[in-house]
């Protein structure tokens, strides 16, 4: 458990820096893109097609670490209205689910981004980007999300077994 902890702890830095830099990136070239338009009345299309690009690796590698933070939308109106025993099973079967739903998540973005790195497609902008480039981030997302899943299931799970064991 304390090595999925570290990875986690590895990945949550690795995936916020990540982050950090692609809305620097993006705030940079659109910034860019404007000014040389106002400047010579004419920009560069790379500069305004960037961002979009970049969006799928801003979205889907942080899934896992807001999972873990609990800064997904939700709504909680069950809680107040729950008894202990209760809650504890509906925030197992929400972790099951997360867990089953990211592995099917992950599996499909491992075929799709295999299937289009086989057609060998760009993107049609100015930069010649392959298209498996950007499912590439899907696959990706949804590992990190299992792994944060997996330690919030185990978090659950442990938790409980320590609290049955301090009430004997």
């Amino acid at each position: 458990m304390s090595l999925l902890r570290f990875i986690n702890k590895v990945l949550l830095k690795l995936t916020y820096s990540l982050a950090m830099t692609i809305v620097a990136i993006t705030v940079m070239a659109l910034c860019l893109s404007a000014l040389t338009r106002f400047v010579s009345g004419t920009g560069y299309d790379w500069l305004i097609e960037l961002p979009p690009v970049l969006v799928c690796w801003l979205v889907f590698p942080l899934l896992g670490p807001l999972l873990k933070e609990g800064s997904h939308i939700k709504v909680d109106f069950l809680s107040s209205n729950l008894s202990e025993r209760q809650h504890y099973f509906i925030k197992i079967f929400v972790n099951v689910i997360i867990l089953a739903a990211s592995l099917v998540f992950l599996k499909a973005g491992i075929d799709a981004t295999l299937l289009y790195f086989r057609l060998g497609q760009l993107m049609e902008l100015e930069l010649d980007i392959p298209i498996w480039w950007m499912y590439l981030s899907f696959p990706v997302g949804f590992a990190i999300m299992t792994l944060f899943s997996i330690e919030l299931l185990l978090d659950v799970l442990i938790k409980n077994d320590v609290e049955k064991k301090d009430t004997y």
